[in-house]
């Protein structure tokens, strides 16, 4: 069950198994979009964009196809990035000169600190607002790139690797995933998970009456120390930022690849074969799963269905060696599309 039983637990519950199938649905759109039309929008040119397929290209996630958007998680892609939009269109935040990106950068960390305060409670409903509250920011860390895209007309997921922007958005979201993993560990803290249980009624039957008192005969065993609890969170922001660097890193380079414009017609050609190859689809849609925005994602539902606890257990060290099978992947791969992109071209004009 998720928390108390309810209704409402089973509808959200629900609600996000329908996530879940909007997201596969969404991937294989995505797949066939990348492979069966032209990878990057011809503005010049709108009858090359199929309206039918794409929907409104200000909307949907399958007009503006880039590195970062095949290696951004599901929800950010798919519901925070169309909701972005629509906040800025029915406001015109990219046209109110004084409301900076860096400025709702700095307002999403006063969200997240919200956020983490509400985590911290011993109470279910107000850990779930927490939830909310972060999910917010998670929407304004996506408003903030838009707003700044929209003002130097790029399209787009796109990470401007150096900018005084990145590091600003990066510095706001490491004290965001920060300030819940402080709120995770003060509620751990308060209320500190037991190691489990052992049945006493095999060795003390004749002392408790088990049908007048279920609960007779059980003897809980001591709960988790603090410094348990510690080292579970410490391992989890671990591999937050394992994760964070590796992903920024393969994002870089894949930008450098696939979408150099400094190249040859040959070249060209083999950057769109690369980024239509499926098994950059594989490596892109793993670091789908395994970037950091992910992590938080998974961390908020365990947090909202009050099995934070259970989740940490589980991803304690399994979280590191998916990562590091992931990076060595990822390394093999960039080698190879970087030699399939520009060595394999070079040796063709040679041989011309």
């Amino acid at each position: 069950m998720v928390g108390p039983s309810s209704f409402f637990s089973k509808l959200l519950v629900g609600c996000m198994l329908l996530l879940l199938v909007y997201f596969l649905y969404m991937d294989a759109k995505l797949y066939y979009r990348i492979q069966h039309y032209p990878l990057r929008r011809d503005f010049d040119n709108a009858s090359n964009v199929d309206s039918e397929f794409f929907g409104s290209c200000d909307l949907s996630p399958l007009c503006d196809v880039t590195v970062k958007s095949l290696m951004l998680d599901h929800p950010n892609v798919y519901l925070f990035s169309p909701l972005a939009t629509i906040i800025d269109r029915l406001f015109g935040i990219h046209q109110i000169s004084y409301i900076t990106p860096n400025m709702i950068s700095a307002f999403h960390v006063v969200v997240a600190l919200a956020s983490a305060k509400c985590i911290a409670s011993d109470s279910l409903v107000y850990r779930r607002v927490g939830v909310g509250l972060f999910l917010i920011r998670s929407m304004l860390d996506e408003l903030d790139g838009h707003v700044a895209r929209a003002r130097k007309n790029m399209h787009g997921e796109n990470s401007e690797i150096g900018s005084v922007g990145f590091f600003v958005d990066g510095m706001c979201d490491a004290i965001g995933t920060v300030a819940l993993l402080v709120g995770c560990l003060v509620f751990l803290k308060n209320n500190p998970p037991r190691r489990g249980y052992m049945q006493l009624q095999a060795i003390i039957p004749q002392v408790l009456d088990i049908a007048k008192d279920p609960g007779a005969g059980v003897a809980y065993k001591s709960k988790i120390t603090s410094k348990k609890v510690l080292h579970k969170l410490g391992c989890l922001g671990a591999q937050m930022l394992l994760s964070s660097t590796a992903w920024n890193r393969y994002i870089a380079l894949y930008q450098n690849l696939l979408e150099r414009h400094e190249v040859t017609e040959q070249q060209a050609e083999c950057q769109i074969q690369a980024f239509r190859s499926s098994l950059m689809w594989s490596v892109a849609w793993l670091w789908r799963m395994f970037n950091p925005h992910a992590f938080l994602n998974v961390m908020l539902v365990a947090i909202f269905c009050d099995k934070l606890w259970e989740f940490l257990r589980a991803i304690q060290y399994v979280g590191f060696i998916i990562l590091l099978s992931l990076v060595c992947i990822s390394e093999m791969h960039v080698q190879e599309v970087q030699a399939f992109i520009f060595k394999t071209s070079s040796n063709n004009t040679a041989t011309v």
